[in-house]
């Protein structure tokens, strides 16, 4: 009886890939593949490799496959863009890999998928051109990695400096950020981290999963970028004041403000979420009162010292993590966002006692979502007025505050002169008269 040959080498890591592509490319977040998905930490790392790589490089794959297919991409293909936007980014931008791997395996994995098999030959001939010319592909702009939706409003706002750093920080992806829940030069030097500004440090490179390095399990640390960490110690309420943290999950702001000695009300509409947050919240043995409601029209029983909105947004900021997220959104799907975060606002101020704060913030680069927010908000909410941010707040970062008194970060930025970049955020502080 014949027997079934064994899958060619590393052949699994590219199916296992090219699913994980395929659905991001079809509208999800971009998530590590974990261990319950390829075993091997080699292959693992292999396979989180190419795909990163694809999705960072997307806009110049974009323009080598509109070059490489008259006909465009095929119609009902299977995984067959994904196999492909995969090998040509090995091919192109990881030479180190090997050609040889990137056709045969290509080829292979095309063969696997009853919707893609019938272009293995297609396949194969689109890929040994790219190998012919991947060194004019491997020399291709850098202004192709930003889409048009976002670069001519992002050169506006950031100008052309920013947003050369912002490709750079595009391909390079994002270190460890952390904040810490009390200062322990001991645990840095374990972690093998730098002290970024405030109580935030930073893990360059790291051998582990995140539960196993030191300080997780004793919940004497929570993952939390060094611009995310910015809004709550900002919020300046009363002490030990009546604090409503809206869109509060997965909690790393709850956790601040705990920290900060508020008595925290934590609300998010997300049953799900909210139970990572009890879980992130008990890992941590910090406690809060937590609510699963709408933001858009909670309604306390008494006002609130003090609320952070951390309002849904477009998230372009976070692109350095998700890459995908610039291709993914539009222009509507900015002005929706808008919509909601005034609808949120509104509440937000209704929920506020008098001479209470309210610190607004998104993780978006998009002016509309930030700084355009801010006009509105003070026109449409009588009794709001800003409460300007001094670059003294923020030690390490001055340079984020505006003349306005608002707080802007972006990718190209370094916190406390250390490199890595920084989330895309926006911060704004407001007290109710």
């Amino acid at each position: 009886m014949a027997q079934n040959k064994p899958d060619p080498a590393g052949l699994k890591l590219r199916l296992v890939a090219a699913q994980r592509l395929k659905n991001v490319l079809a509208g999800d977040n971009f998530s590590p593949l974990t261990t319950a998905e390829l075993a091997d930490g080699r292959d693992r790392a292999l396979a989180n490799r190419l795909i990163t790589t694809a999705l960072r490089r997307q806009g110049q794959l974009n323009f080598i496959i509109h070059t490489l297919l008259d006909k465009g991409m095929p119609g009902k293909s299977g995984t067959f863009e994904a196999v492909l936007r995969l090998s040509l980014a090995q091919l192109v931008f990881l030479p180190d890999l090997g050609a040889h791997s990137a056709l045969f395996l290509a080829v292979e994995a095309t063969k696997r998928d009853p919707k893609a098999r019938h272009l293995s030959g297609l396949m194969n001939a689109v890929l040994r051109n790219a190998q012919a010319n991947s060194a004019k592909f491997g020399m291709l702009s850098d202004d192709l990695l930003i889409p048009d939706t976002f670069g001519d409003t992002w050169l506006d706002a950031y100008g052309e400096e920013a947003i050369s750093a912002f490709s750079t920080a595009l391909l390079a992806g994002a270190p460890l950020d952390l904040t810490l829940k009390t200062s322990d030069a001991e645990l840095i030097d374990a972690l093998g981290a730098e002290k970024l500004i405030a109580d935030s440090v930073r893990i360059d490179q790291r051998d582990r999963p995140v539960e196993a390095l030191p300080g997780f399990a004793e919940g004497q640390w929570w993952v939390q970028d060094a611009a995310s960490a910015i809004p709550a110690r900002l919020l300046g309420a009363t002490k030990g004041g009546r604090v409503l943290d809206l869109c509060a999950a997965p909690g790393g702001k709850t956790a601040q403000l705990i920290k900060a000695g508020y008595q925290v009300t934590a609300l998010d509409s997300d049953a799900t979420r909210m139970e990572r947050l009890k879980q992130n919240l008990a890992r941590l043995d910090y406690t809060a009162e937590t609510v699963v409601a709408d933001a858009g029209n909670y309604a306390p029983s008494a006002p609130y010292d003090g609320v952070l909105l951390d309002a849904p947004c477009s998230a372009t900021g976070t692109f350095r993590r998700h890459p995908e997220v610039i291709w993914h959104r539009s222009v509507g799907d900015v002005a929706g966002r808008v919509r909601l975060q005034r609808a949120l606002l509104a509440n937000a101020f209704r929920c506020l006692d008098a001479s209470g704060v309210l610190v607004y913030c998104v993780c978006s680069l998009e002016p509309a979502e930030g700084e355009n927010q801010v006009e509105w908000a003070l026109d449409a909410l009588p009794g709001l007025e800003l409460w300007p941010v001094t670059p003294a707040e923020l030690p390490g970062l001055e340079t984020a505050v505006t003349g306005r008194g608002l707080v802007r970060t972006h990718p190209g930025m370094a916190p406390g002169g250390r490199d890595g970049g920084m989330d895309g955020f926006f911060v704004a502080r407001f007290r109710r008269r």
